[in-house]
């Protein structure tokens, strides 16, 4: 089993380097066959990669530069900022055949000319279902669409929870679209009726200065940690929860209890981005949240349901605040001393070592699912 801990670089670059940064990501890409099982949970980040054994297993640890690169200017959107919040990503396949989730990660993904100084930070975890071409589709274009809702009116206040709203039906759309298009080369070939049967949750976390908005549709889920203590900032779309049930019987469909509820015995979430054969009871709309930040936050945490099924969110929060307050996981868990870089100097370690013990702690009490988990330092 091929444990991935994701380590990101974020710096300045001038278009005299932008070239040499490109060049060197095509390299990688053509010469090295793990970048696409890499691009199933984060996408084209990878820059270098290193293994190691640690108890009898092989566990991969990628160093990456998180370049999101712009298609049409060619230069780095990421600009260096002191503001720009330490974080680590974990993504495993676990016991599952097929990896379906799909994790997102934008820092400084949105700058409203209004106010130059404020910049928005994007994280995102999508859990696909069915296949994974809705997961990665997710990744590649919601953060875009969200930039899109944010800069529509660049005068007022974002008005977060329209905009939200509005970037999932947009991206629900564009699923759909893609289900009717051409055949794909994923495994359920976007064939009907079977890529109407696929779909994905969805929970996005904005971190500004001073809030953290989450936008959430499924049941991955964010949790703050404030004080030691879980704060959950969503709520997980279960078929059987009250108003989930009565909206789905109003717009007459059913819960069936088949190894749980699910939505006409088949979906076990009573939201999702696709699932077209199950509309309208499965909706994409998110429930968004938005959250004043305080001093006493430690971290937020995103995380699909193959963590949360087995690990309460006080559990996860106290495992992450461990690692933050500097309590560093035994040596049997990562051999080598792991470094993340924030504008070229050595940022917190502590993130990646939280999120791959999360992942471990997971597998450990037999998730059966996809683990993925984002851990987002909060601390200034």
């Amino acid at each position: 089993m091929e444990i991935q801990r994701i380590k990101f670089v974020a710096g300045e670059a001038t278009s005299d380097s932008d070239s040499d940064l490109k060049r060197q990501k095509v390299e990688v890409s053509t010469t090295s066959s793990f970048q696409r099982e890499f691009e199933n949970a984060v996408g084209s980040y990878f820059v270098e990669r290193k293994s190691e054994i640690s108890e009898g297993n092989e566990i991969t640890i990628y160093h990456c530069k998180a370049l999101n690169l712009s298609p049409s200017t060619s230069r780095l959107k990421i600009e260096s900022s002191s503001m720009v919040p330490k974080f680590g990503v974990s993504s495993i396949c676990g016991r599952r055949r097929d990896m379906e989730d799909a994790v997102a990660v934008h820092p400084s993904f949105c700058r409203r000319q209004s106010d130059t100084a404020v910049e928005f930070h994007y994280f995102a975890v999508y859990d696909g279902h069915g296949c994974s071409h809705v997961a990665k589709t997710c990744r590649e274009r919601l953060h875009e669409l969200v930039e899109e809702e944010l800069l529509r009116n660049e005068e007022a206040s974002p008005e977060w929870k329209e905009a939200m709203e509005r970037s999932f039906s947009r991206m629900d759309r564009e699923i759909t679209a893609l289900d009717e298009g051409a055949p794909g080369n994923c495994r359920c070939e976007l064939q009907t009726p079977q890529c109407n049967a696929v779909g994905s949750t969805a929970v996005v976390a904005i971190v500004t200065p001073d809030k953290i908005i989450v936008a959430n549709c499924g049941d991955s889920r964010a949790v703050l940690c404030r004080n030691g203590k879980p704060i959950p900032l969503s709520a997980d779309h279960k078929p059987d929860r009250p108003d989930e049930l009565a909206r789905i019987e109003e717009a007459g469909g059913r819960v069936i209890y088949w190894d749980g509820p699910r939505v006409l015995g088949v979906l076990a979430m009573s939201r999702s981005i696709g699932d077209n054969y199950l509309k309208p009871y499965v909706s994409s709309e998110p429930e968004v949240t938005v959250t004043d930040r305080t001093a006493g936050d430690d971290c937020l945490l995103l995380a699909s349901d193959g963590l949360w099924d087995v690990v309460s969110n006080g559990t996860a929060c106290g495992v992450a605040r461990m690692c933050l307050r500097g309590k560093i996981p035994p040596a049997s868990l990562v051999s080598t001393s792991p470094e993340v870089y924030v504008n070229g100097d050595v940022a917190d370690k502590a993130c990646s070592y939280a999120s791959m013990l999360l992942t471990k702690l997971a597998l450990a009490r037999h998730s059966t699912d996809n683990v993925s988990v984002v851990v987002i330092n909060l601390r200034s």
